[in-house]
């Protein structure tokens, strides 16, 4: 099975080496594949946006 695009994006999140990733409508089910294998997954927030994008920031 390949790996998940954004499980290194998570991770680069986690680790403050980015400030948040945005997601269009179209990528929200690969990302939650990879959000839902987090086991602090509550602290990845997500913002509503315009046109369906979302952005996650990663809340202490």
């Amino acid at each position: 099975m390949s790996e998940n695009l954004f499980d290194e994006k998570i991770q680069q999140l986690r680790e403050k080496q980015i400030s948040e990733i945005v997601i269009e409508q179209s990528e929200f089910s690969v990302f939650r594949e990879a959000w839902k294998k987090q086991e602090d997954r509550t602290k990845i927030v997500g913002e509503a946006g315009l046109n369906g994008k979302i952005i996650y920031r990663f809340a202490e």
